[in-house]
């Protein structure tokens, strides 16, 4: 048997409901008829009982032939009485003269009167070969002084008719549910569907780069959560190409501008235009923009293995303020250098965090050479940490520059520069030292805040987990801690 294809989820869902619901109304239309007609027949069974008791009655007290043949005529009956002795006696309406074989038949006779003893109290029972149906109900006559059987016949054409009928009627019925259910059927998949048709359309588009594309949403249903959902995604999409495209076409300009100024210079020492004299500083020119390069490369790589999982949290339980300590030590030169201020303020002499303290020493690293970097000479350096219920917050404060404000929201985007200029600095930096400390700080699931003014200097407050140091257990092989 073949086997029915549907080339969309539209003809599968019509196909299924208009199946399912015609389905339902045929067996409701059989079951309609099917209880009709036993409800007539029980009626036809009633009368035909009571009619029985009648003519009973009637022989009984010995009633003339007359009275049983207005009963008979009165409901059209044929009402038949077979003795013992094998006569029948027939009263009826005309219509049955045709109909002989009912009381001719002496075989049918001798059988009903052999189990005349057998019968119940009342037996219907259905002839065929009449010109018209007949329904036959057989009554043991139980009078005393008689013994026989009444066999009346009652003619179920118009009960036939009515069933043919009330058939007619629910056919009828079913016919107009059936169109109705089908345009019913027809509209609600159309509903359901013409969403998911868009979205199919919407979504190769974002696979083409077409990113402006919106689904049209109304409602509160599943659909349109589906719908909205999508065009939070094409948003989420369309931000992550506008960063890719920014991050390449920065990661381009910070690599051709050093690369063709380091050209530059080579090409101007090879060709003579550099006297021979003057090599030595071009030459230390060429190694600074090598070293800034592979800075630069080195922190893209770090950020990618960040943003990628490969690098993971290595939990452990340890001192952050020795850690800062630790950290200010490999400043001490340039701080002197700058001469400046180094205000070192700790909530208390030990102050345990969970946390991995390779990438926290990066995080005070990139916050400490920021702060030095941006300040004048002689201005002040703050570290300070402050210790709350469940968190540690540490804070790294200069009195240099400043952010201007419209800059502060965007500086932990990738390359950003508050300082614009590409070219070499000891104060450009290559954008993506920030970038790095909140993406850490994220993956610790902490937060990171800054606080800045022009001319005032720069806060940065990060957050980390309080640790208890009796309770830090190895997790996973990840978490390292002691008991």
């Amino acid at each position: 048997m073949a086997k029915i294809r549907f080339k969309s989820i539209f003809d599968r869902m019509l196909f299924l409901q208009c199946v399912t619901v015609i389905s339902l109304l045929l067996v409701s239309g059989l079951g309609i008829g099917y209880v009709s007609r036993m409800q007539g027949l029980d009626m036809e069974k009633e009368l035909l009982i009571e009619k029985g008791q009648q003519a009973e009655h009637l022989l009984d007290i010995g009633a003339p032939q007359r009275e049983l043949e207005v009963l008979t005529a009165e409901h059209k009956l044929l009402i038949q009485v077979l003795y013992p002795d094998g006569t029948v006696s027939a009263y009826t309406d005309e219509k049955w003269a045709e109909l002989a074989f009912l009381s001719a038949d002496r075989t049918r006779v001798s059988d009903v009167l052999r189990r005349s003893a057998d019968l119940p109290e009342t037996m219907e029972r259905y002839f065929s070969g009449a010109a018209f149906p007949v329904y036959t109900l057989f009554v043991r006559m139980s009078g005393e002084g008689r013994e026989g059987v009444l066999l009346i016949h009652s003619d179920i054409t118009r009960l036939n008719e009515a069933f043919r009928e009330i058939g007619l009627w629910t056919l009828a019925i079913c016919v107009m549910a059936a169109f109705l259910v089908l345009f019913s059927s027809y509209y609600i998949a159309k509903r359901v569907i013409n969403p998911f048709v868009d979205m199919n359309h919407i979504v190769q588009c974002y696979s083409k780069g077409d990113f402006s594309q919106r689904i049209p949403v109304q409602g509160k249903d599943e659909a349109s959560q589906l719908g909205r959902s999508f065009n939070e995604m094409a948003d989420q999409l369309k931000n992550l190409e506008e960063t890719r495209q920014s991050f390449v076409a920065n990661v381009s300009h910070e690599l051709r501008s050093p690369l063709t100024s380091m050209k530059g210079f080579l090409e101007a020492m090879m060709d003579g235009t550099i006297p021979p004299e003057e090599h030595g500083n071009y030459i230390d020119i060429v190694l600074s923009e090598t070293r800034r390069m592979t800075t630069m490369v080195n922190d893209l790589l770090d950020l990618a293995r960040i943003e990628s999982g490969i690098i993971t949290v290595s939990y452990e339980v340890f001192d952050i303020n020795e850690l800062i300590r630790r950290t200010l030590i490999t400043f001490e030169a340039r701080i002197s250098e700058k001469q400046m201020e180094l205000d070192v303020r700790f909530a208390m002499e030990q102050c345990y965090v969970y946390a991995d303290s390779n990438q926290i020493s990066q995080v005070l690293r990139n916050l400490i050479d920021n702060a030095i970097k941006y300040s004048p000479d002689g201005r002040t350096l703050l570290v300070s940490t402050y210790a709350l219920r469940k968190e540690i917050y540490v804070t790294i404060r200069d009195t240099g520059v400043g952010i201007p404000a419209e800059d502060v929201p965007h500086i932990f985007d990738r390359f950003y520069k508050v300082e614009k200029a590409h070219t070499p600095s000891p104060q450009v930096g290559s954008g993506l030292g920030l970038a790095i400390v909140k993406k850490i700080i994220e993956a610790h699931g902490q937060s990171i805040t800054v606080k800045s003014a022009r001319g005032k200097g720069t806060q940065f407050t990060f957050t980390l987990e309080k640790a208890n140091t009796l309770k830090r257990v190895t997790d996973g092989g990840r978490k390292n801690g002691i008991l």
